[in-house]
């Protein structure tokens, strides 16, 4: 299971309920923290989750209202113990960025590895075996003022195993479950893959957070089927599409209107102008596009689960 939880939906400024830019995925006792603006840390406080579990955080673009939160946040998790690495991801410009925000940071007693991105695909084992086997982290470029990215987090699932299958190879039951885990095993001095007693992959998990942006086709592309798009809706009116571009943003309707265009299961709508005091208000038009739009809100928490009926 994933599960997703908003720390800051507000853009340019933060509001008394309202943080700036952050989300938090976890799964299996690791996380990973999209953005990091001003109030981040006291956000996931009252939302009641653990960002010690952070094995990296994943920035958009270097605008304050996404990254000012981040040497506060640092300092805490030395402060609170942690000595293992944690990375830092982002798009051009990090190399810049980064020595301003450690500066600032001050000493830490834990290494950070800053990773300049391109458009590869991240292998998450890599930063723990805690992650399920095959998972990825996908950058995609967006359209923003600025050198920005989106991301798309994804958890495959392999095939059902067939034990059956696994006894008439002579696979000891306490060798299973690496099978199941994507792991071949030695049995007799005859190696097993796990295509061997694995069926066919089964539907996976998929979320996609836009970052700010207005709408481009590579964030439709990788929003394609996702189980939830985070999408930027900075703008509430229709006829406000024309300053949503000017400054590289999203308003309500063009973000529904990409998800129903990219098949997403659901929308969650964020990064809201100061001027949206309300978002509900305007969540009727974003819903006549694609019904499974939401508003998100600081706190707004799902766990997405594994569909059993998936093939």
């Amino acid at each position: 299971m994933l599960t997703i939880t908003l720390l800051g939906t507000a853009a340019t400024m933060p509001l008394p309920d309202r943080a700036l830019t952050a989300a938090l995925a976890e799964c299996g006792g690791h996380a990973l923290l999209f953005d990091c603006g001003e109030g981040t840390q006291a956000a996931a406080r009252r939302a009641g989750v653990n960002l010690m579990k952070l094995d990296a955080i994943c920035l958009t673009h270097y605008h304050g209202d996404h990254i000012f939160g981040l040497p506060g946040l640092l300092q805490t998790l030395g402060c609170q113990g942690r000595e293992r690495l944690l990375t830092l991801y982002g798009p051009e410009g990090l190399g810049e960025v980064w020595p301003a925000l450690r500066t600032l940071a001050g000493p830490l007693p834990y290494p950070v590895r800053a990773v300049q991105l391109d458009t590869d695909p991240i292998d998450l084992t890599t930063l723990s075996s805690g992650w399920p086997a095959g998972a990825q982290l996908t950058p995609f470029r967006t359209r923003h003022r600025v050198p920005s990215v989106g991301y798309r987090l994804e958890l495959p699932r392999a095939g059902r195993f067939d034990p059956a299958r696994a006894r008439a190879l002579g696979v000891p039951v306490q060798q299973w479950k690496l099978l199941q885990q994507g792991q071949s095993v030695l049995v007799k001095g005859r190696t097993v893959a796990p295509a061997e007693v694995l069926g066919a992959p089964r539907r996976g998990l998929s979320m996609v957070f836009s970052g700010d942006t207005a709408p481009c086709a590579a964030l439709e592309q990788a929003a394609q089927g996702a189980d939830l798009l985070i999408c930027d809706a900075t703008y509430a009116l229709p006829e406000q599409e024309a300053q949503a571009a000017q400054w590289g943003h999203s308003t309500f309707g063009q973000s529904a209107s990409l998800a129903a265009q990219a098949r997403a299961k659901r929308l969650w709508l964020t990064h809201y102008s100061p001027m949206i005091t309300d978002p509900e208000e305007y969540a009727a038009q974003a819903q006549s596009i694609f019904p499974a739009a939401e508003c998100g809100f600081d706190g707004k928490q799902i766990i997405l689960q594994y569909d059993e009926e998936a093939t």
